[in-house]
Parts: structure tokens; sequence; C-alpha cells
């Protein structure tokens, strides 16, 4: 490609454009553009369509076929180092707004899972993973570099997986989250061991270790320090400049500078995101910074997928694939039955301890790190190095999956048997009139607020075990239990309920409560929120009794606070969105009507 310039004495000039190096860029531009839609249609984890444009566009998809179709060198992602290096930073955001979505103090209570399963569960499973190398011929050193490495699961795409299912919250969420944070503080300390191993150096091994420790362990106080005491006021400076576009710049900076001041400590650049992200939780600039940051992580996460996608040797593994199918099971397989295990040892119920077992079953990306690095200083053979590194891929590969069947043997072992006492009350019900709430999130919480206020009989039901016990520790009337079950729902008393209000956000689940509740009790007044118009047409087709959309209801409280400070009376302001908001509601009404004549 080639741009006309002017010279000094006015001659027409010519310099060109290397495509080759904006090529890659726009691959994965094009890849994503068309992977996303294409997921949609198709009803499929977005992970998944990353992964598998990676796996097509990487080296060992159509890079084999370079030399016989040079044609297609244009359609090959050729950069894996440089796509690598950009797809860190996807981790890194990921991690950075998972940090803004907590607090140190709900941090704090997740220690016992962190330090204690995570712990548990890196030394199990590496010692399990490298005996099992050992047995296979391997040398001690290998075993060790190997083991460790495969008890490392993927930060990015099983988080991702939580979150797009919306189970971050969950005990399973908490408890997978627990342990992937512990993994990557082992990261530093697996680093350095393989860095002994390479130098064969004896006698200073153990030095060597507390200084690295102590090395990370100063680092993070030093930007906990300075972060406590700068970030609030440097934000402050920069929200009094009103500028949009300096507020983002310096959300990036503080990203991206904690992620590197990390990195160059010998931590990991995601953990130094996380760290950030939770004292900017502290600060009232949260939403703001988090609204901002997103469409970086988004972007970003895809190019990590696709990086990963890229590591898949398809050609490889058609060449060897009982070694590295089998490698790959029996890695699951192994760490799947260890987590399962020491889930339970820690307090854990059926459910929380199959759904974490699968989620952190397969490998993860610093795997390919930890087994990079060893090939290079040659603790383990590069053949070697490249089977295990082939088999974390393709265990990365089915995470998505695995989180599905996780959810779903999860749903099927939530039992309320070996439950904290005050999950295991059973709901009082008044003698008649009461109402059942279901659903204990933040609509949930502040509809019982609203109910007690005017002294209304009523009780909350909620799934999630943790939520639960907190809101009883509170002193709320909160009862652990499945709504969608017609036999707890009778439990509840919903034959002499005045009313059901539905507050969960899951619309299957929604769905499912109102057809439980109409064949108990075909005439009870049910309220349910909805998630748009569409969904609310839905419900009314179902029987509902009114259908509250998030999208119209957000609007039209904006509508009546825009009215009231733009001069209209209090008074009109509410009876005009009033009226539009119960004409909505027949419209609705109508156009099912109108479906289902």
């Amino acid at each position: 490609m080639r741009i006309l310039r002017r010279g000094a004495h006015g001659r027409a000039m010519t310099a060109t454009v290397p495509v080759e190096t904006y090529k890659d860029a726009l691959l994965v531009l094009a890849a994503a553009g068309a992977a996303v839609p294409m997921v949609k249609l198709l009803r499929i984890s977005p992970v998944l369509g990353f992964l598998g444009v990676g796996a097509v566009l990487g080296p060992h998809g159509l890079g084999n076929l370079v030399g016989e179709v040079p044609v297609l060198r244009y359609l090959t992602i050729s950069d894996q180092e440089l796509m690598a290096r950009i797809a860190e930073f996807g981790v890194v955001f990921l991690l950075f707004v998972i940090g803004i979505e907590l607090s140190w103090a709900r941090l704090w209570t997740l220690r016992r899972l962190v330090f204690g399963l995570g712990f548990a569960q890196v030394v199990t499973c590496g010692a399990a993973l490298g005996l099992g190398v050992a047995l296979a011929g391997g040398a001690a050193a290998e075993a060790l570099v190997i083991g460790s490495a495969l008890a490392l699961s993927s930060t990015a795409i099983v988080l991702e997986s939580l979150a797009e299912r919306r189970r971050l919250g969950t005990s399973a969420g908490r408890t997978s989250f627990a342990v992937l944070l512990f993994q990557d503080l082992a990261v530093v300390p697996l680093l350095f061991l393989v860095g002994v191993l390479g130098a064969r150096e004896e006698g200073s091994v153990a030095t060597g270790f507390v200084i690295a420790i102590g090395q990370a362990v100063f680092a993070i106080a030093v930007i906990v320090l300075i972060g406590r005491r700068a970030l609030r006021p440097f934000f402050r400076l920069v929200a009094a400049a009103d500028s949009p576009e300096l507020f983002m710049a310096a959300a990036l900076l503080v990203v991206v500078g904690t992620a590197l001041a990390t990195g160059a400590a010998g931590l990991s650049m995601p953990l130094g995101a996380f760290i950030a992200g939770l004292l900017l939780a502290e600060t009232e600039y949260r939403r703001e910074i988090e609204v901002m940051i997103a469409p970086f992580k988004g972007l970003l996460l895809g190019v990590f997928f696709i990086s990963v996608g890229m590591m898949v040797d398809i050609g490889g593994i058609a060449r060897q694939p009982g070694v590295i199918v089998g490698a790959a099971a029996a890695a699951v397989v192994v760490k799947t039955l260890i987590v399962y295990g020491l889930v339970r040892l820690f307090s854990g119920g059926h459910a929380v301890a199959t759904e974490s077992a699968l989620l952190l079953g397969p490998g993860g990306e610093f795997a390919f790190v930890l087994l990079t690095h060893a090939a290079a200083l040659a603790v383990v053979p590069r053949p070697v190095s490249d089977i295990a590194i082939a088999a974390t891929a393709v265990t990365m590969v089915f995470i998505p999956l695995l989180a599905r069947l996780g959810a779903i043997a999860a749903g099927r072992f939530d039992r309320p048997g070996a439950l904290p006492p005050e999950a295991q009350m059973q709901p009082e019900p008044g003698e008649h009139g009461h109402a059942i709430v279901i659903g204990c999130g933040r609509v949930g919480r502040l509809v019982s607020d609203m109910l007690s206020a005017q002294a209304i009989d009523h009780l909350v039901v909620d799934r999630d075990v943790a939520t639960v016990t907190a809101e009883r520790r509170h002193g709320r009337n909160v009862f652990y239990g499945d709504a969608t079950r017609r036999e707890y729902l009778r439990l509840c008393g919903i034959a002499d309920a005045a009313g059901l209000i539905i507050t969960v956000d899951a619309s299957t689940a929604v769905d499912e409560i109102v057809r439980q509740a109409k064949a108990l009790t075909p005439g009870i007044k049910i309220l349910a929120r909805a998630r748009d118009a569409r969904h609310a047409r839905h419900l009314y087709g179902l029987g509902v009794t009114h259908a509250v959309p998030e999208t119209i209801e957000a609007s039209l409280q904006l509508s009546e606070a825009s009215l009231v400070h733009l001069g209209v009376p209090m008074g009109l302001a509410i009876a005009a969105v009033h009226d539009r908001r119960d004409l909505f509601r027949n419209e609705l009404r109508a156009m099912r009507e109108a479906r289902e004549p």
C-alpha cells in the first residue's frame, strides 16, 4: 500500500505502509466481529468461539497450509509472541474489574479459602500429578515442574465463564475464585523454583526463596500504602477537570501501572491489577471506572482466548492423539477428584464441591509460562514440555462445557443437607395473608425492607447458602430453599399467601416458579421481575398479575426525575409516569393476547 507525500522541492513521493505489521491486528478485530454474532446465533459460549478462531487462524491451523497455499498467510496470525503479550492484559483487566467489585472486608472473609483451600489444592494436586510424571519415567525435577504447572487452573476462562452464567456470587464461584487467587500468588515461588532447578545451584535455595517471597510482600505493601493515600486525591483532581477522556486515561494508567509494578517485582501482572481494583473499590469512583474499563476488558479477553486457541496444535494432537488426550484427561480427572475432596474437607457441600472441582480441573494459562521457562532452562525436555502444553490447551478448551455441567450438577445436588444451622431453618408462614418473596439479592432485600416498613407479614426464600446465613444473622426472615420445586412452595404456605413476589433475574427460574405457583394456587397474585418487555409479555402469558421490566422501569424513573428537575410539579410528574406505566402494561398484555388469541 502506497501513500502519496510531498518532498522538500514539491515533488511527489511515495511511502509503503507495511501491511504485515497490522495484519494480525486486523485479523483479530475481524475475527472478534464475526465470532461474537456467530456464537450468539449458535447459542454457544463466546469463550469457545474465540478459542475456535485462535485454533483455525493460528500457526497450527491455517498456518500449516501457508507453504502449499501462500495466500493463506494473509489469513493467519503469525506473531504468536506479540499476541501473547497483548493477551496478558486481558487477564489484567479481568482481575481489575473483579477487584473493584470486591472490597478488603469481603476479601478478608475469604482468607480461609484463599490460604487454606488454595494452598492445599496447589500442593496436593502438584504432588499427585508430579508422582504420575515420575511413574511414567520422568526425572525428579521434571516431575516437580510439570506437576506444579498442571496443578494451576485458568483464571481468565473460569472467571469469565462464571461471570457469563452469573455465578460469581455463588458459593462455588467464591470458592473457585479464592483458589485461583492463591494460584496467582503461587506463580512467584514456582517461577523461582524453576530458575533454581535450571541453574542447578545448591545451598542457596532456601535463602533465595525467602528473598523472593520478601520482595513480593514488600511490593504488595508498597502498592497498598501508596494506593490508599494517593488514589482518592488523584481521582478527585481528575474528576474536577470534568473530562471523560482524562478520566479514562487516569483509569488506564492505574490499571496498567500497578500491573507493570507487580510484574517488575516478580509477581504476576493480574495480581497487581486485582490489588488496584480492591483499593479503588473503597472510593466513590468505582462505578464510573468499572464502566470505562469494561470495553477494554472484553476486547483484550477476546485476544487472550484467541491466543490460547492458537496454542492448540491440531496436527500435533492428530500425530499423538493417545498421548496428548490421555494426558489431558488424566490431569483433569486427578485434579477434579482432589479438588472435590478438599472442598468437602473445608465444609463445602456436594453442590459446591462438584461445581468447583469441574471448574478447577482443567489447566491454566500460567502453566504455559512455567513450562516454556522450564524448557528454555532445560529443566524439562522440549518434546515433553510441548506435550504438556498441548494437553493443557486441550483441557482449557473444555472449561466452558465443564462450567455448564458443574452448574447443572450443582442444581441437582443442591439439597439442604449438611448446611449451616441458619440455612436449615424451615419456613413458618403466618396463618393467612402473608407474602412470599423469592430471591434475596439487591431487589429482594429492597422489597423486603418496604414490606417490613409497612408491617406486612412476609418471608424471603433464596438458594444461596451464604446469602441466607448472612441475612439470618442480620435478623432477616430468610430461608434456604428452591422455589422452583412445588413441594417447597407448599412448605412456604403458598395456598394461604396473599401474593408471590419474584425478584430473581434468571428468566428460566422465574418461568418455572410461575408455573409451579399457578399449578398449586391458580388464583394467587404474582408480581415478577422481568428482563425486558419481551420477557414481560411472556410472563403475562404465563398468568402473572404484574410483570416489571427492568429496562422500562428504569426509563420511567429517569423520566420522573427529569420532569421534576425541569420544573414540573411533583404530583403531575408522578401522575404522568403512573399513566405511562399503565399504558406500557396494557400494551404488553394486548400484544401477548394478540399473539395467542
